[in-house]
């Protein structure tokens, strides 16, 4: 088992985290059935703009900072 972090947007996240509560459902087992339904699904079809975008995205410039106060002084300069 592997543990991931995913961003999600507060209010679907609290809606679903209840909804899992109240039919007494793991949500994180919801999430894999999920990923494996779109894995099982052989017509599913990445759009051609997706991946120009993932391109553009994989060969940004960008920066590491270590700490806090390295990206302030970045944002100061």
């Amino acid at each position: 088992m592997v543990l991931k972090t995913f961003n999600v947007e507060e209010e679907v996240y609290a809606k679903f985290s209840k909804f899992c509560k109240e039919h007494g459902i793991s949500m994180s087992k919801q999430v894999e059935i999920f990923m494996k339904s779109q894995m099982e699904d052989e017509d599913l079809e990445v759009r051609p703009e997706y991946l120009k975008k993932l391109e553009r995205i994989r060969k940004g410039k960008y920066h590491k900072f270590n700490t806090v106060a390295e990206l302030r002084k970045a944002i100061e300069e």
